[in-house]
């Protein structure tokens, strides 16, 4: 497969973490009307039915797969489950502000699993920037603790198994994407999470037994954002991105999540927006620049 530039590379990876910050004020909103389960399965059917006609469009044929490869995508799937899923049901018990926090670790946990299982670059190079960005991301939502929700360490704990879900399917989305598409990676994988998720709809339903009239127009277009450009669009910019330059080195980028959370939810949920979040961001910044040198320099 043809490599992507550094600039494209890093290009997509921006656009990923700007759409997915949007994505965690769309996801609390959704839960008005839909359960956890029914938020999830609608976002991945709507998600799995853009991605495959845009592959039908652009390749229109299955790469042959050895069962390795089969065995690869499936268990990327279940990474693409828990990351959706879990952290929908971890938004049930916190904050959005604390799910932001939590979702801003990401790059720490990707860069240390990256670094321990596929060594793509030298631990010594994302240390220091993935704290600096992590202390940032403390500070963005420091005011989110105080309303923490109705059981913070489920929740919590929930939103970060979420967080090690997507980390894996970052480090184990390169190596196959040396053979397969991004494309063809992202919805095959979609498409393991959603089947797989179909029959919890038994368990967790909220839509589905009060109606679909019951739903408001500002949870459908929550919805629809989270189809199309937290799940379509933001999904396959961040396998491009990370098929450019890496899991260790992408991972940081997503620091810039938070960065677009903050700036959302002032716009949209009128949230102030103060002196913490403001040296917050400037920190999440720093790291990203700080790891993004010493990377270069190690390359």
């Amino acid at each position: 497969m043809v490599q992507p530039s550094t600039s494209a590379a890093y290009g997509a990876l921006s656009l990923a973490a700007v759409l997915w910050g949007g994505s965690i004020v769309a996801q609390k909103l959704a839960l008005g009307s839909f359960s956890a389960v029914e938020a999830s399965v609608l976002r991945d059917i709507g998600g799995l039915a853009i991605l495959l006609t845009t592959w039908w469009w652009q390749e229109g044929a299955l790469a042959r797969l050895s069962k390795a490869d089969l065995a690869t995508l499936g268990l990327l799937g279940l990474g693409v489950l828990g990351n959706h899923l879990l952290i929908l049901m971890g938004l049930k018990y916190v904050s959005g502000a604390v799910a932001g926090v939590i979702i801003g670790s990401a790059p720490v946990v990707t860069a240390l699993l990256s670094a321990a299982l596929i060594q793509d670059v030298p631990l010594r190079s994302v240390w220091a920037g993935g704290l600096l960005s992590c202390a940032g991301v403390a500070l963005v939502s420091i005011a989110g603790f105080q309303a923490a929700g109705e059981q913070p360490l489920l929740g919590s704990a929930l939103v970060f198994l979420g967080v090690v879900s997507w980390a894996l399917y970052s480090i184990g989305s390169r190596a196959i994407m040396d053979r397969v598409s991004a494309l063809t990676v992202n919805w095959t994988t979609l498409l393991v999470a959603t089947v797989i998720q179909i029959p919890l709809l038994w368990t967790d339903r909220k839509m589905l037994d009060a109606g679909v009239a019951s739903v408001t127009t500002p949870d459908w277009l929550a919805l629809g954002y989270l189809v199309v450009f937290a799940t379509a669009v933001a999904q396959q910019a961040w396998l491009f991105g990370v098929q450019g330059i890496g899991p260790s080195r992408a991972s940081v980028l997503g620091n810039l999540t938070p960065v677009a959370a903050v700036a959302l939810s002032a716009l949209i949920l009128h949230e102030s927006v103060g002196l913490a979040e403001i040296v917050g961001i400037t920190l999440i910044l720093a790291g990203v620049w700080v790891v993004d040198r010493q990377t270069r320099q190690s390359i």
